[in-house]
């Protein structure tokens, strides 16, 4: 009896001194674990420092190459860069409109079903995985080459990212005028209009700006796979090796984008 206790008062007391080692020293295991993760990750994609370093003058060459940027091509990208902003805002608009359902479906002090609480967050869930160059890359033999291909991904982009965030905005808010309303035995739509909206209607309107920011470079991009806007011609400008072209369509890209986050910035501030 004596030798059965001795040997689980043994173990019982490696047990704490394991445990606390690990407890005394939490950083040390996370280090090792994250050493080991990036360690893998380098040796599988087969990471060569030396050849990061090999190409840096391959890029000043490309630089070069584009330098001076050709100002004469602007007036010609004009069309396309409208075209650009308009499937942002397109996508945006729509995308929002589609999210207001769902963000109320998703939010758990709103919806009290189950049922469709899970529906809504799995559709969110798994159109916001989707990236936004696949869904372009979707809807291009669909809808065909141009801007219509990439209005439609950028709906669904927009619409899983403002799902996410406003619904999470909602479950946020101040549940004291949600209950007095249902205290008062108000429906469902009342509560939602006058409880639910007041509240949250700047934060979403803010979310649909920080959208539309980040569709603008989006639409750009778009263009690498057919989705129409200024993508299109940097894609070409590239591949016909026309670097001068490429560096007037990069820098006026970049000034719209600018101005827009400006203003977007600015109507967020405002709202919030």
């Amino acid at each position: 009896m004596l030798t059965v206790t001795s040997r689980s008062t043994l173990a019982e007391m490696k047990a704490q001194q394991n445990k606390g080692l690990l407890a005394r020293h939490p950083w040390h295991f996370a280090l090792l674990v994250f050493a080991l993760v990036y360690g893998w990750s380098f040796m599988k994609l087969e990471v060569d420092p030396i050849m990061f370093l090999k190409g840096f003058p391959q890029m000043g060459g490309l630089l070069r190459r584009m330098w001076p940027p050709d100002w004469a091509y602007i007036p010609a990208m004009i069309g396309p860069l409208a075209e650009t902003a308009q499937m942002a805002l397109l996508g945006t608009t729509f995308g929002g409109i589609l999210a207001v359902p769902t963000v109320l479906m998703a939010a758990r002090n709103v919806n009290s079903n189950r049922g469709i609480y899970l529906a809504a967050r799995t559709v969110m869930n798994f159109i916001r995985t989707m990236p936004d160059i696949l869904l372009a890359a979707l809807f291009v033999p669909v809808l065909g080459v141009g801007p219509l291909a990439g209005a439609a991904a950028l709906t669904l982009f927009s619409f899983g990212i403002i799902c996410k965030l406003s619904s999470e905005s909602i479950e946020a808010i101040d549940p004291g005028p949600l209950e007095a309303m249902d205290a008062v035995g108000s429906g469902k739509l009342s509560q939602i209009a006058f409880a639910v909206v007041p509240q949250i209607l700047p934060q979403f309107t803010a979310h649909v700006l920080y959208v539309l920011e980040i569709n603008v470079r989006v639409a750009g991009i778009l263009g690498m796979v057919g989705a129409g806007g200024i993508g299109m011609w940097l894609n070409t400008s590239m591949a016909l090796f026309q670097y001068r072209k490429a560096a007037a369509i990069i820098l006026m890209f970049f000034v719209s984008v600018m101005l827009i986050d400006y203003a977007s910035r600015k109507l967020r501030e405002r709202l919030i």
